[in-house]
């Protein structure tokens, strides 16, 4: 199901506070967070970018594509400062940005989502979800050289928050009706901020 042109970037740089500690090493059926999400974007991508906290050396998990970590500039800068780091390096056109703990994110939105964009030309440069109302920022497609410039201009003015991309980028938020049929339990966007977010079945760490 891979999507070519396309580079997927994982944010994996947080300090897990809520959680209480390294949440993306937490499991769920036996399998960690980050490897749950990385296993799915790889599904619809070209390459996997997993961008982690300066200092973690952490083994990788393996996939059916080139995973490789880069290093966050700033420990704990925020998501906008990781997204960056990630746009820097990434080989693609596109790019779907995901936290590294949403584990049940699905190919198939997410998919729905690249076609999307690529479907707008130039009229968009990022497709996020809209639920109840709310624009999401996760997950997200973007043009990688439209968003690294507004990205790159945002944190040399000191932004840090994610949000303020969608501010600044021509932004389509699919509507609930064209994605919640392909994902009716929401699951693509289920994501493990406290212990209690995981199954009881898998809350093991």
């Amino acid at each position: 199901m891979t999507i070519h042109g396309v580079s997927a970037i994982v944010l994996a740089g947080g300090r897990s506070r809520r959680f209480g500690s390294d949440k993306l090493t937490a499991e769920i059926d036996g399998r960690q967070l980050l490897e749950l999400a990385i296993e799915q974007v790889a599904a619809v991508s070209d390459e996997v970018i997993v961008v982690l906290a300066p200092g973690d050396e952490r083994v990788l998990p393996s996939s059916t594509v080139t995973v490789r970590g880069v290093a966050d500039p700033e420990l704990h800068g925020g998501p906008l400062v990781g997204l960056l780091a990630g746009l820097e390096v990434a080989d693609q056109p596109l790019v779907i940005l995901v936290g590294g703990d949403m584990p049940r994110l699905s190919p198939i939105v997410m998919g729905a989502m690249i076609r999307a964009l690529v479907a707008s030309e130039a009229g968009s440069d990022a497709v996020i979800l809209a639920s109840r109302g709310e624009r999401l920022p996760l997950p997200a497609v973007l043009r990688t050289g439209a968003a690294t410039d507004v990205a790159r201009r945002l944190v040399g003015d000191g932004e840090r928050r994610l949000r303020s991309l969608f501010e600044r980028l021509p932004t389509r938020a699919l509507d609930e009706r064209e994605w919640r049929p392909l994902d009716p339990a929401e699951a693509t966007l289920q994501d493990v901020d406290r212990p209690g977010d995981l199954p009881e079945d898998g809350a093991s760490t």
